[in-house]
């Protein structure tokens, strides 16, 4: 089993001549993962093609370094009872 890390993304895609900006926590193996899946959550949920999608950064984080508050229960850095 490989061990899964904690991704943020940035990026931008076109719609209809508007650019709108993504950022995007998520828990992949690889760089390759997290921009698949990136390709489909926003092409799925706003129609976009991958040509008209663009990452300008994909780092890796420490589990501390994490801001979505989701992600950070599923890693169990954050409880609701605090």
């Amino acid at each position: 089993m490989m061990s899964d890390k904690i991704w943020r993304a940035t990026g931008e895609f076109r719609k209809k001549r508007r650019t709108f900006s993504f950022d995007v926590e998520l828990i992949a193996d690889k760089e390759k993962h997290v921009r698949e899946k990136i390709y489909s959550e926003i092409g799925s949920r706003h129609k976009v093609k991958r040509r008209d999608l663009t990452f300008h950064k994909i780092v890796e984080l420490k589990p501390e370094e994490v801001t979505d508050l989701d992600l950070r229960k599923i890693l169990g850095l954050e409880s609701e009872f605090e």
